[in-house]
């Protein structure tokens, strides 16, 4: 059966904004003692709930931090992100393949961030229109790898069969949770060549 629509991750498939992320938590976590690099930031939170990313750096931490302390800082971090984000990194490609892909699937995009993290670079970007619905952080019952954000999606752009575009563990998982197949990129350079790749390159005309 035919996909009816593309579920699409945010950070790291639409735009390599992952080690923004990071380091804006570098930059406010770093009072605290806490070093926080892209590499162990890949390799262990990505896809992750910011709530959940503090719990574990508070309970890791020597000796152990006040959650609430850490968490405080989420204001300062985005703030610094949305700074950073003013003029988005899109990749040159991503328009044409959003273009093409809305005149046959239903488009959503499906992140752990927080709306104000996700919503304003798609507009300053001229790619909001292409979205039918939004999913972020909070909008479900359970964060990724749990399956509601893209059981959500499905819902609210009416899908049976969507195809989900994922980076990370987490998301990947989601995906798989949700019983939906799950497109797996590295980053958001490759990500339309992988999508066109995997629709057998086809675009309608």
């Amino acid at each position: 059966m035919p996909f009816d629509a593309i579920l699409f991750d945010f950070d790291g498939v639409l735009v390599d904004s992952e080690p923004i992320h990071c380091d804006c938590w570098a930059q406010v976590l770093a009072p605290f003692g806490i070093t926080l690099n892209w590499g162990e930031y890949r390799d262990r939170y990505l896809g992750m709930d910011d709530r959940e990313m503090i719990r574990r750096l508070a309970a890791e931490a020597d000796p152990p931090l006040a959650w609430d302390a850490l968490w405080a800082q989420y204001p300062r971090k985005k703030e610094l992100f949305q700074r950073r984000m003013e003029q988005p990194p899109f990749p040159g490609g991503l328009l044409p393949l959003l273009e093409g892909l809305q005149r046959k699937f239903k488009l959503a995009v499906v992140s752990s961030s927080a709306r104000s993290e996700i919503e304003p670079p798609l507009i300053a970007g001229g790619l909001r229109h292409y979205f039918s619905a939004l999913v972020t952080g909070g909008d479900a019952p359970r964060h990724k790898p749990a399956p509601d954000p893209y059981l959500l999606a499905a819902r609210l752009v009416d899908a049976r069969v969507p195809l989900v575009v994922e980076d990370s563990p987490a998301g990947i998982a989601s995906g798989h949770a949700a019983g939906f197949e799950v497109l797996a990129v590295g980053n958001a350079a490759e990500m339309p060549r992988i999508l066109l790749d995997r629709l057998s390159g086809g675009l309608p005309a």
